[in-house]
């Protein structure tokens, strides 16, 4: 097949290399869609050079591939570092190189694909929670020692709610137990978690919950690594206790819970003693009271008996028998004393008696004399100071008459 055209017109139409490179260049580099594009593949030949690292990302199937390239400045700022065989996911733009005749991916940022995706999601809400101070152990609060009321959530079809329940009938009977049902599993289960633990709160009655599920897969679990839940938790009212499964790696939920034990068994016997223990360390306790008490009844009894030896050796018994003897005689001299200085006294008394008696008025009158008492009561001592006919008071030994003076005489 020939072309038949005049060779001014292909001279004037034909594009050179870097002219065609140029025009590839703005159709991909221009387009919005490839300006920042999501990329996921499998890593191959993966070249680390001193401008950056060079691989290719191909289809697991190997039916594409495309060279992509990470800058040393960029390098730094990679959730996760490429390497040969592994699926991740890229974030980067189109590069044209007009030298090589080649486009490229420019890479800004790689995550691992699948599960990986999850565990760095995990990661990143895990280091955001905990420079909030959400998983602080100076926050985490202690269990109370005897609760009269505990809260349950978990799914009421769980075996983890009927293992609970026989749990604590068996360690703590007579418990009261509010139970808060919820979803454990898919997309409704941190929405009914939240809302479970919000009636507990609610209810207020409710000493210390139980969150509790019976075990599953990474992905039966991952409601127990949502935001929503841990965030119900941490603002819980009440300490929290988690049992969730056996066999499993550790869940945010079980970070910012107060307790974390690894079964719904374990969280029943964690938040409740046993009565039968409590029994047993009774009587130990009562036993041990009688050890001290015994012992201490023979510790006073020997210092009792060492205190008696020892007054035995320093007779003091005879110094108190000196001393009472002692006291005896002290008491005969005073009374010796007393009897004395009384006998004195009675003498003295009886010779003042005797004195008064002498001079006492009536005992003159008595003896036949009388007291002459003037109208105004004084005594008339003589005859001059008496007038006849004068009214006068006689009294005698025994009884007072009245006169009148008939005959003066000096």
């Amino acid at each position: 097949m020939t072309f038949d055209l005049p060779d001014s017109l292909i001279l004037n139409t034909a594009l050179s290399v870097s002219g065609l490179t140029d025009y590839i260049r703005l159709l991909l580099e221009q387009d919005e869609q490839l300006r920042q594009v999501w990329v996921t593949g499998e890593v191959s030949s993966a070249n680390h050079h001193r401008s950056g690292l060079f691989f290719t990302l191909q289809d697991t199937d190997s039916t594409a591939g495309i060279k992509c390239v990470i800058w040393n400045s960029q390098l730094p700022k990679l959730a996760q570092i490429p390497v040969p065989g592994e699926q991740i996911i890229i974030l980067g733009s189109i590069r044209v190189y007009p030298q090589r005749g080649e486009y490229q991916l420019s890479v800004w940022q790689t995550l691992p694909a699948g599960v990986g995706l999850q565990a760095l999601r995990y990661q990143q809400l895990k280091n955001r929670l905990l420079a909030e101070g959400l998983f602080d152990p100076q926050k985490k609060r202690s269990l109370p020692i005897h609760p009269q009321t505990i809260a349950v959530v978990t799914s009421p079809t769980a075996a983890a709610w009927g293992d609970i329940q026989k749990t604590l009938k068996q360690r703590y009977p007579g418990l009261h137990v509010l139970f808060s049902p919820a979803t454990v599993q898919g997309e409704q289960a941190p929405e009914s978690i939240v809302k479970a633990i919000e009636r507990v709160d609610w209810d207020g009655r409710a000493e210390v919950l139980i969150l509790s599920r019976g075990g599953g897969a990474v992905e039966e679990l991952a409601c127990f690594n949502d935001e929503r839940v841990v965030r119900a938790v941490a603002s819980c009212s009440i300490p929290v206790i988690t049992g969730i499964g056996h066999q499993r790696d550790e869940s945010l939920v079980d970070l910012v819970a107060d307790v974390c034990v690894h079964t719904p068994t374990a969280a029943a016997e964690t938040v409740v003693p046993a009565i039968s223990e409590l029994y047993a360390e009774h009587r130990q306790r009562v036993l041990a009271l009688h050890e001290v008490m015994h012992g201490f009844g023979e510790n006073a009894e020997n210092k009792l008996q060492a205190l008696r030896n020892r007054l035995r050796r320093l007779r003091l018994d005879r110094q108190v028998q000196q001393e009472a003897q002692k006291l005896v005689w002290k008491r005969r001299q005073l009374v010796q004393v007393m009897m004395g200085r009384s006998h004195q006294a009675k003498q003295h008394l009886e010779l003042l008696r005797q004195k008064l008696a002498t001079l006492d008025p009536k005992a003159v009158l008595q003896r036949g004399y009388a007291v002459v008492r003037q109208e105004n009561g004084a005594i008339a001592r003589a005859a001059s100071e008496l007038e006849v006919g004068q009214d006068l008071s006689i009294q005698l030994g025994q009884g007072e008459v009245t006169v009148k003076v008939m005959e003066v005489k000096e």
